[in-house]
């Protein structure tokens, strides 16, 4: 777990740290973020092999796109130990 105040600036110490011991790639990780999932977010876990993606609010069509294009596990709205899957649909 990392955090910062910027969810892209947290992203990249979870895949910094990971990198700097030698994990990469993270396909059998899940990364959870407190925000919204933009393509940018999308575009840092496919680069880390992470498998899933879930945000707490609404991703960029943008994202959900990316995300398919890749096959990257997307769910957001999760809250409350639920999830809406996106992706795979």
């Amino acid at each position: 777990m990392r955090e910062d105040v910027g969810r892209h600036n947290a992203v990249d110490k979870v895949i910094g740290a990971a990198l700097m011991d030698r994990k990469l790639p993270l396909s059998d990780w899940t990364l959870v973020v407190s925000g919204r999932v933009g393509y940018e977010l999308v575009q840092k876990a496919v680069c880390a092999g992470i498998s899933a993606l879930v945000g707490v609010s609404a991703p960029t069509s943008l994202a959900v796109d990316l995300a398919g294009e890749f096959g990257l596990t997307l769910l957001a709205f999760a809250r409350n130990g639920q999830a809406k899957q996106y992706l795979p649909s």
